[in-house]
């Protein structure tokens, strides 16, 4: 059932809707980016028709094989062992078969990676349009690091940066008892809803390879020391949305989660005058407690 379109669509709300991954979850997260309505409309869309229609293919043959060239129906094995047309028909179909889904899916890459400028239309949740939905230009820079094993994080037009490392159970059932246990982090990186974020993510020159990955935003790019790539969120919905570490660095890999909490303009811009003057906890203190 999990596997069919209209049961993967189906799903229940309850255990869609957080921005993390409940129990029993077997859906993608809930979208709140252009980007991750691209991904969502290419999965349960062209991906999971194809792959339910390569599943009933398969099963289909391989019935149909067993009732008719079983030994009992052929007490004599045919002689040949070559098939010209069926050769290519099962050369043939997998390239289309992959070509129509990589058109698409190139579409969505290329969302990914393309940081908006104003101009440029994104695909959202029609993946076969030229681009439909509209994103302004970044008005805020975030430069992520993978540290071993924590992330840090700096905004740089407005020159302040904090760290973020996952708490403790002692800590998370004290402080934040609400919050995911092994998603839970001491300072959430606070971005502005219905902005654009340009992000920069790298590692520290003398670490290892990290990935940043944010499920509700669409978002996964790798962390590479000496190399600073590059994506985009824009969210439209405020609340508090995790990812990890996506890529196997090392011992403490389970253990560097991502946490982003978006509020409302007003509340960021009380955020960041605070931060600015202050450090984080200042800036913090401005915002509803999260518990």
């Amino acid at each position: 059932m999990a596997l069919t379109p209209t049961f993967a669509a189906a799903q229940e709300e309850t255990g869609y809707t957080a921005g993390h991954p409940l129990p029993g979850q077997f859906h993608l997260q809930r979208s709140v980016t252009p980007i991750m309505d691209s991904i969502t409309a290419f999965h349960d869309g062209i991906l999971m028709w194809s792959i339910s229609l390569i599943v009933a293919l398969v099963l289909a043959l391989l019935v149909w094989i067993v009732i008719r060239y079983n030994a009992k129906r052929n007490p004599v094995p045919a002689a040949f062992t070559h098939n010209t047309a069926i050769e290519v028909v099962w050369t043939v179909l997998p390239i289309v078969a992959l070509i129509v889904i990589a058109i698409p899916s190139f579409g969505v890459l290329s969302d990914q990676l393309t940081t908006p400028d104003g101009e440029r239309k994104y695909l959202g949740s029609n993946i076969f349009s030229f681009g439909e939905v509209e994103v302004p230009a970044p008005e805020l820079t975030i430069k992520a690091t993978g540290q071993q094993w924590y992330w840090d994080y700096e905004y740089v037009d407005q020159g302040v940066a904090l760290t973020s490392i996952m708490m403790n159970e002692t800590d998370r059932t004290a402080t934040k008892p609400n919050q995911p246990r092994l998603l839970a982090v001491d300072n959430e990186l606070v971005v502005p809803v219905d902005t654009t974020v340009r992000l920069q993510v790298t590692a520290d020159p003398m670490g290892v390879i990290h990935a940043f990955a944010v499920p509700s935003f669409g978002v996964k790019i790798d962390a590479v020391p000496g190399r600073l790539n590059e994506t985009w969120f824009n969210a439209r919905e405020t609340g508090l949305y995790y990812g990890q570490c996506s890529e196997l660095c090392g011992k403490d890999h389970a253990f560097m989660p991502i946490a982003v909490r978006v509020v409302t303009k007003d509340e960021f811009a009380a955020y960041m005058t605070a931060f600015q003057a202050g450090d984080y906890n200042a800036g913090n203190a401005t915002l509803a407690a999260v518990q």
